[in-house]
């Protein structure tokens, strides 16, 4: 997968590129679908008040929130994908900074450590992959992220799954 990755209202401390191509490599092992080669994926870490209008114009959300994916393909025209042919683009994420830094803080875990899992919650997101419908969707997309967190050797972000 191609990363178009932009960087506005980040600390420069953290090589957020290098994070991203992490985060993705770790998820596309335990998400195959993850893996093509002609997906094209947009990465955007920005500010609260960005994350908030994106928020607040295509979910109806008044409010900032952490990370936000906005798929392009339909998951079966995902899976359905074939080798050849020109790129395809898979989506956008969003991250917001200030909401990344608070939540991390909270956690008493590294920004680096909660932004990669937010990295991997939103390329599943953009896989096809939900946690709103039912409680059984909940849990694979969060075994899917322990899993993928754990080739990272980063602890389980939700502490009561068996690993």
């Amino acid at each position: 997968m191609d990363l178009d990755i932009e960087i506005d209202g980040w600390p420069d401390a953290g090589d957020w590129e290098v994070l991203s191509q992490k985060a993705h490599e770790a998820i596309a092992q335990v998400e195959p679908a993850l893996a093509h080669q002609r997906l094209t994926t947009s990465v955007l870490f920005t500010s609260d008040e960005q994350v908030h209008e994106l928020n607040k114009e295509w979910r109806g959300k008044d409010k900032p929130t952490n990370v936000l994916s906005f798929p392009m393909l339909e998951r079966e025209d995902l899976l359905e994908l074939g080798e050849d042919g020109p790129p395809e683009m898979l989506g956008d994420i969003a991250l917001a900074f200030g909401t990344c830094e608070r939540e991390a803080g909270e956690k008493g875990i590294s920004l680096a450590d909660h932004t990669t899992h937010l990295l991997v919650h939103g390329f599943l997101h953009l896989a096809g992959h939900d946690h709103v419908d039912s409680d059984e969707q909940a849990a694979a997309m969060e075994k899917l992220e322990i899993e993928a967190l754990a080739k990272l050797g980063i602890a389980d972000p939700y502490g009561d799954r068996d690993k």
